[in-house]
């Protein structure tokens, strides 16, 4: 059986010198945050350190799932019952778990859908060690043949339910270089929400903060009916000779989302060189977040950074290359005074 307790999962962040981790008050800020961690890992992960160190207003719950999956889900939907999160977040076998936790918005990354092929292939099964200190003290725990068919059963409730609201309010987030799941095909059957970020299996700091941060900020001012100012940024700005990004210009971009609404504009015949080149080095930013049009001039938003000279635009045009925007890092000094406005 298993316990949960409110004592045991409440945890009061650190700060960090990290030269990746930001700590950012507003986000998230009195809202309830559950983790769902993975196999052989527990509440005290790296990555619950990351959420409660980068929001830390936020409430994050973060409970060392049973190994019985029955007992874990079980006690998932306990928790939310109880805690109603306002968002739900899981990375591998608790990205499957929080796929099945119908009816809040959630975040699955590397989510381990068919954990028991998993647990097959990669010789998950007989003793294993836990990864990180559990509460109980329980340092390993063994996977036979049963455990594993409870695996499988549980998995195999995956999808069942999902309503198309439900559908809109889950996002997968899929490594580049994960070699340990590979799902990305079976979750795109059923979600419209999923894209590729820069990383393995397991997150570090720097993807954490450029993949799965932004998505929580959009979650986040969707809740909050949050409208912030539109900034587009002409393709052309961004790319040098070389079709290398141009001196600060990722430094720049990182800096403007987390006060600004981003959009990258280009021509509609460059649609699949740009769609490539912003995967490869803007990644997550861009998803979605990309508009294809010969008509900048009906662009509707306040800022607007292109090289185009004289260009008609509803939005304040900052030309790029100009004696007052002749860097990237010139479009940064501008944007820092004016404070997010």
């Amino acid at each position: 059986m298993f316990a949960y307790s409110k004592f045991y999962i409440i945890f009061v962040p650190m700060t960090t010198e990290n030269p990746y981790i930001k700590q950012f008050p507003e986000l998230m800020a009195g809202k309830t945050v559950l983790y769902c961690h993975g196999f052989a890992s527990s509440g005290q992960s790296g990555t619950v350190t990351r959420l409660r160190t980068v929001m830390p207003n936020a409430r994050v719950i973060a409970p060392d799932l049973p190994v019985d999956p029955h007992e874990a889900i079980a006690l998932l939907h306990t928790i939310c019952e109880q805690e109603k999160p306002d968002l739900i977040i899981g990375t591998s076998m608790g990205g499957m778990y929080t796929e099945q936790l119908r009816g809040f918005d959630r975040i699955c990354i590397n989510p381990a859908l068919e954990i028991a092929e998993t647990m097959r292939a990669h010789g998950m099964t007989g003793t294993q060690q836990f990864q990180n200190p559990r509460l109980d003290g329980i340092q390993e725990f063994y996977v036979d043949k049963a455990l594993v068919k409870a695996y499988r059963d549980v998995s195999e409730q995956r999808f069942v339910g999902l309503t198309p609201e439900d559908e809109q309010r889950v996002y997968g987030l899929f490594g580049d270089k994960d070699d340990l799941v590979d799902t990305i095909g079976m979750f795109s059957d059923h979600y419209s929400q999923y894209t590729k970020f820069h990383g393995e299996h397991r997150m570090d700091d720097k993807s954490y903060m450029y993949s799965v941060l932004p998505v929580i900020r959009w979650i986040d001012d969707k809740q909050e009916h949050r409208q912030r100012p539109i900034i587009y940024i002409g393709i052309e700005t961004m790319i040098d000779a070389y079709q290398k990004p141009v001196s600060s210009v990722q430094k720049a971009i990182r800096l403007l989302i987390e006060h600004y609404e981003v959009f990258f504009v280009a021509p509609p015949l460059k649609y699949a060189t740009t769609e490539s080149w912003l995967a490869e080095y803007i990644n997550v930013p861009a998803w979605r977040h990309t508009i294809f049009t010969p008509r900048r001039d009906l662009l509707y938003g306040d800022y607007l950074i292109a090289k185009q000279e004289g260009v008609d635009t509803m939005a304040t045009l900052l030309e790029y290359g100009s004696d007052t925007f002749k860097t990237w890092d010139d479009i940064i000094e501008y944007f820092s005074r004016l404070g997010g406005q």
